[in-house]
């Protein structure tokens, strides 16, 4: 019997060992997020930029390719700053650079999360091409387009699929829960406020003393008749 289950479960251990390491490249690559992106609408990108260098070299730089917006803002992130390029005619935002500060970085067996606050195009689909810069000077560059059948490229440019409709309001991280409130008749009915206790105290005091009082009253009364 224990020799079954040490099978069983040295089998296991082997399926999910084979199942991470075949998981590990699906996601190894820099892509751009943002739940509930409208077309022309403003929403906050995030750029997921994992280290995916053989000798360990930190990512030091990333430089993300957009598609001439009118504004951009970026988020502070400490250890970083970040430098947007304009077109001195239109003024309009065509990339932006993180360069990570002395001794700063991803390193290695980390991914960096860069976030930006962008006006998007009208447009089902909208891409960032984007590059990524190695202390070792190493450069890649996220910018292949899908391969034909739908197939995933080896180094695919950051997209994001956008939605026809209103935009939804941008999160923010300070932003505080909204009360709960009840639905149904209980909404346009106020109330009865609750007595405080000293009040409570009170009256009961008082009809204390009336009960007293009234006794008091009857016991007399029958005195007198007898």
């Amino acid at each position: 019997m224990t020799a079954r289950v040490t099978r069983a479960l040295a089998g296991a251990a082997v399926l999910l060992g084979t199942g991470f390491v075949g998981a590990a490249p699906a996601g190894a690559h820099v892509h751009a997020s943002s739940p509930g992106a409208v077309r022309g609408g403003v929403a906050m990108v995030t750029f997921e930029v994992p280290n995916e260098s053989p000798t360990g070299s930190a990512t030091t730089e990333l430089t993300v390719t957009l598609p001439d917006v009118a504004s951009a803002r970026t988020e502070t992130k400490p250890g970083w700053t970040a430098r947007m390029d304009r077109d001195a005619a239109t003024g309009t935002v065509r990339s932006v650079t993180w360069t990570a500060t002395p001794g700063a970085g991803v390193g290695a067996d980390q991914f960096g999360l860069f976030r930006i606050a962008v006006k998007l195009p009208d447009a089902d689909t909208v891409t960032f091409p984007a590059a990524q810069r190695y202390a070792d000077g190493t450069v890649v560059r996220w910018d292949q387009d899908p391969l034909p059948g739908g197939g995933e490229p080896d180094r695919p440019v950051p997209a994001l699929h956008l939605v026809s409709g209103p935009a939804a309001p941008m999160e923010h991280h300070a932003q505080h829960p909204a009360p709960a409130v009840s639905a149904g008749p209980a909404e346009t009915e106020a109330a009865e406020p609750e007595a405080p206790p000293h009040d409570n105290a009170a009256r009961l005091l008082g009809g204390t003393a009336l009960l007293v009082a009234a006794l008091a009253v009857t016991v007399a009364i029958t005195r007198r008749r007898t």
